[in-house]
């Protein structure tokens, strides 16, 4: 094994704390492990090395031995310089906080199971999402069975320790210098085992239903948005039930086009209160609005009404409500009509009278004499 200076390979300095030579040794052991380098005989010998220097450091009398003579004063007692002591080196110690499940040891009476969390997709109009709505749902769920109370076992009689794990859910496996503890298969986790199974259940705990819930949808929820129903998702055999989210999807409105808490519309307006002025009724959430049109107003003009818009669950005050208006032109005119609109037309020839259209001229000239 190498004789690199210990300090150097696990990058510490000699007055390390135990915490930070264990930091350390994570970090190196997390980049070189064989199982995330599989078939790389360099990365194997850096896990190899990293260990070794923390296996010594990490031990008061060891250390304390390397510290006075260096390589020369471990020998024999474990690590690279005497190649043995690995068989006790147990990483659930080191890697017990980050894979807890896997390294950690679990006994019978620390574990709780857990129904599964459940989502619904629940669509809604956009003027449901904006004012808020209550809608009932009916979703499938597990619930306890109530003739074994979701114990899986057959009434009157109960689940058997297993033998093979003792009731701790999980055996320990020695691979190579260092030992895992890995679910049990026989139990498969549980750390019990179920002889006679209840016939209404089949031994799960738990029954299929279909039920009927009330949700309240808060004013301003979007899409992505979840609503969450503590306990009212999938049982566990002997254990707590999870919760359902409720997943908001907002139908598309061809009407408005919402961004953020403002709302979006195009309303036409005819050609004489483009011109004359007047007032139009627009659609608002809650009913229709009155709204004042001044007189030459141009076709694409947006005018803002505030307080009219969305909310949003995050903030409960409203944006505004934008109408672009778009002057329509009229259709199916009668000769007459059409006469009178040339006669018009003949009488706003004047360049005053079109002072868009006089600047997009005077910019047409200037670009073309350049």
């Amino acid at each position: 094994m190498s004789q690199r200076d210990y300090y150097d390979v696990l990058g510490v300095s000699r007055s390390a704390s135990d915490r930070e030579l264990k930091k350390a040794f994570k970090k190196l052991a997390m980049k070189y492990h064989p199982d995330r380098n599989p078939d790389d005989p360099a990365a194997d010998q850096k896990f190899k090395e990293a260990a070794e220097a923390y296996e010594i450091l990490s031990d008061s009398e060891k250390k304390s031995a390397y510290d006075q003579f260096g390589h020369a004063g471990v020998q024999g007692m474990g690590g690279g310089a005497g190649g043995a002591g690995f068989q006790d080196f147990n990483f659930g110690d080191i890697f017990g906080d980050i894979f807890g499940d896997v390294f950690g040891s679990r006994g019978s009476g620390s574990r709780s199971s857990r129904g599964q969390d459940l989502q619904y997709n629940l669509e809604l109009s956009l003027k449901e999402a904006i004012l808020g709505v209550k809608k009932t749902i009916k979703i499938p769920v597990d619930k306890s069975c109530t003739e074994c109370s979701g114990s899986g076992a057959k009434p009157g009689s109960s689940p058997v320790t297993c033998s093979q794990c003792n009731g701790a859910g999980q055996v320990r496996m020695q691979q190579g210098f260092f030992s895992v503890q890995q679910p049990c298969n026989a139990c498969r986790g549980e750390g019990r085992i179920i002889r006679d199974h209840c016939k209404t259940c089949n031994g799960a705990g738990v029954n299929q239903e279909t039920k009927s819930l009330s949700v309240n949808i808060p004013a301003g929820v979007d899409n992505g948005d979840k609503v969450r129903l503590s306990g009212e998702g999938g049982a566990a055999r002997g254990g707590h039930t999870g919760d359902l989210y409720v997943a908001i999807q907002v139908d598309n409105n061809n009407l408005f086009e919402r961004d953020g808490r403002d709302l979006y519309f195009e309303a036409p307006i005819p050609f004489e209160i483009a011109i004359l002025g007047g007032s139009i009724n627009v659609p608002g959430l809650e009913s229709k609005i009155a709204l004042k049109i001044p007189p030459y107003t141009q076709t694409g003009k947006i005018f803002r009404i505030k307080g009219k818009g969305a909310s949003s669950v995050r903030d409960t005050r409203r944006g505004d409500l934008l109408c672009k208006v778009v002057i329509e032109t009229p259709v199916n005119l009668s000769k007459n009509q059409i006469e009178l609109f040339k006669e018009f037309s003949q009488s706003v020839e004047a360049e005053e009278h079109h002072p868009i259209k006089k600047s997009f001229n005077q910019a047409s000239e200037a670009f073309h004499k350049k």
